[in-house]
């Protein structure tokens, strides 16, 4: 599976929207939608990839593709 679609996964199971992830890492709402489209992979400061995992109830492990 897809990072992006991991993210969007686990976003859509918590009820959660595109822009509650953006604000919550401090990017644009484009940023995350990229995100879930695999049009780009997360590039965020420890503090904001802290922030996704935290919302979304990941850790680092998590979100790395094999």
């Amino acid at each position: 599976m897809s990072l992006g679609k991991k993210l969007r996964e686990r976003r859509e199971s918590l009820g959660l929207t595109r822009i509650q992830v953006a604000e919550a890492c401090n990017v644009v709402q484009s940023t995350a939608i990229n995100w879930e489209t695999d049009r780009h992979v997360p590039k965020l400061y420890p503090a904001q990839m802290k922030a996704l995992c935290d919302l979304l109830n990941f850790t680092l492990e998590d979100l790395v593709e094999i």
